[in-house]
């Protein structure tokens, strides 16, 4: 029988699970009456992703919600950071997203937002976590039931407008763009189709934007799951195709020949993009490629990294002011001038102005980064296996310089490895890197056997 730590993860991206045995809407109920008293009520905002699991939940977060003496804000389905964007322009108590953002469909999750907008840190999951444990909530009683509104198109605005503020729009739109689009049924389906042909005039050919249906992929926009897109681009002539994984935070893209690019060159392209017009430094966890420390290095700019997980790259980032940030290897794109939060609508805006001001195809820009080989790979793990795991791992590849505030990467000259447990599944993630390929592909069958 599997261990309860292997079907719930409490973390930094939330409280996430398989729907059914551990997963429940009791348990979705009592964190959200924890959150209640956290928040100490007040408005919150509550939206979902399409997971077929999603109104069940939503009902049962609401309920705890209204139990904690909250006024509950629906915004119904939204992508991610649309959620948090609002919440910070409406100066709510917090915010609530359900949803398992890349996880297979059986999975889902509650994101939890504080006032500003952002995933809690460490010290506010702590609090909110012992509430949970202690059943320490709030009773608002009959006379402190607050009541539940409905939200329409304010989110979608306010969203929209701060990310178009920071881009040549009406260049953009005379460009024309082709431009493909794979909503993954997600909660960004009919938004994208919204920003993309309403907001930009692009020539757009979508598919699978209608969010009553199942996903019709692999949930995380990867280049093996993305067969679908690179054909549609290939035969539609598009410019550029554009794919998103079900809450809309993180974004994968493939050039003009349907060639999908590899996450980090997603984030590269729109480091070089921002740091190009605005001042500042740079914010991205241990896992992302070091060719952004090679764009950062030409603007003149440094970078810092942090561990994996979005609350930990945006703590990072107000600490030195970044300017942009993000997460190369799941394509999460934070340009804090819009919101700190991975945010696919920035990515798209950011690469669409890119192309229109250098005149230059997406194959052509993503030709000029700076290249190295990379290989990621997952395995199931042992539960409290992983301290030896570890030890085993740095002792079988010794001569590295070890930083072991995310799980291990070690560094040696023109390559690193770097090996976790996820923060969103029972899994152990590894990730090699190095300038030469054959460095690569011996570093990756070293990890592999090792593990």
């Amino acid at each position: 029988m599997k261990r309860r730590e292997h079907n719930l993860k409490i973390g930094v991206s939330g409280i996430r699970g398989v729907i059914g045995e551990f997963f429940t809407p009791a348990l979705a109920c009592d964190f959200a009456r924890a959150f209640g008293a956290y928040v100490g009520g007040g408005r919150v905002v509550l939206g979902r992703d399409t997971r077929p699991s999603g109104e069940m939940i939503q009902h049962a977060v609401c309920c705890g919600l209204l139990a904690s003496g909250c006024e509950v804000a629906e915004v119904g389905i939204l992508p991610t950071p649309t959620i948090q964007v609002y919440v910070a322009a409406t100066r709510a108590r917090g915010g609530i997203a359900i949803t398992a953002s890349h996880n297979p469909e059986r999975y889902n999750a509650l994101k939890f937002f504080n006032r500003q907008g952002q995933f809690f840190n460490q010290y506010e999951r702590g609090e909110l976590v012992d509430l949970y444990h202690q059943s320490d909530f709030r009773d608002a009683g009959n006379a402190g039931i607050q009541r539940v509104t409905q939200v329409t198109d304010a989110p979608m605005r306010i969203h929209f407008e701060r990310v178009l503020r920071h881009v040549d729009v009406d260049r953009i739109r005379a460009r024309r763009f082709r431009v493909a689009l794979d909503g993954v049924n997600g909660a960004g389906s009919l938004l994208s189709v919204e920003f993309l042909r309403g907001r930009l005039d692009a020539d757009l050919r979508a598919m699978w934007v209608d969010p009553g249906q199942p996903f019709p992929r692999e949930a995380e926009p990867t280049p093996a799951s993305l067969g679908e897109l690179a054909a549609l681009v290939r035969r539609d002539g598009c410019d550029i195709g554009f794919a998103q994984d079900p809450d809309g935070d993180r974004l994968a893209i493939a050039d003009e020949t349907g060639r999908v690019l590899d996450n980090d060159d997603v984030l590269a392209l729109v480091v070089d993009a921002v740091l190009a017009r605005m001042p500042g430094d740079v914010v991205v966890n241990l896992t992302t490629s070091a060719a952004i420390d090679d764009i950062a290095a030409r603007h003149g700019r440094k970078v810092f990294r942090a561990p994996v997980g979005e609350a930990n790259v945006v703590e990072k980032m107000q600490a030195v002011n970044a300017v942009i940030g993000g997460e190369g290897a799941n394509g999460g794109i934070i340009f804090p001038a819009v919101q700190y939060c991975r945010d696919s609508y920035t990515g798209m805006a950011w690469v669409l102005d890119r192309m229109e001001a250098t005149g230059l195809t997406l194959s052509e820009l993503a030709a000029r980064l700076p290249r190295y080989h990379r290989r990621s790979g997952k395995t199931a793990f042992e539960h409290g296996r992983l301290g030896p795991l570890m030890q085993a791992l740095e002792e079988s590849l010794p001569g590295g310089t070890a930083d072991r505030t995310d799980g291990l990467k070690l560094v040696w000259p023109g390559k690193w490895a770097h090996v976790r447990a996820s923060n969103t599944e029972p899994l152990l993630r590894y990730t090699v890197e190095a300038r030469d390929a054959t460095d690569c592909e011996t570093l990756y069958r070293k990890i592999r056997e090792a593990l």
